[in-house]
């Protein structure tokens, strides 16, 4: 996979193109600079018991990766496979990570999220 440009330079000076790549619950991946990953990564071995399942589905699926010369990494085929990535990607930026979606199941997602409305955590918040 080819990281777009705009990105490419930030995150050789950030993490020097090191990259961890782990499946999210919604369908896609998620890509963090390995710095942010391994605070996440902390955080996430710190869960109780009882996140027991998410522990195993975040840090068991996590995946580290390098940029080459040319910018892009190596997705690995079991997590390609687990969220059904093909050629086309979405890359979305969510601050600190990037989710990696398969762009029908992307808009899916969207779709699904503007049909249930803006949740009520939310009604203070204006445009």
């Amino acid at each position: 996979m080819s990281i777009p440009a705009k990105h490419r330079d930030a995150l050789m000076i950030q993490c020097e193109g090191r990259l961890t790549l782990t499946k999210h619950p919604d369908g896609c991946l998620l890509m963090y600079p390995r710095p942010m990953w391994e605070a996440k990564r902390d955080q996430i071995a710190q869960w109780p018991i009882s996140a027991r399942g998410w522990q195993r589905i975040l840090l068991g699926n996590a995946c580290d990766v390098e940029m080459d010369s040319a910018g892009r990494i190596l997705v690995a085929p079991e997590l390609r496979d687990a969220v059904g990535l093909g050629r086309e990607v979405v890359l979305s930026g969510m601050l600190t990570h990037f989710e990696i979606w398969d762009p029908v199941k992307r808009a899916a997602n969207e779709a699904a999220t503007l049909e249930v409305g803006m949740p009520d955590s939310l009604s203070d918040f204006s445009f």
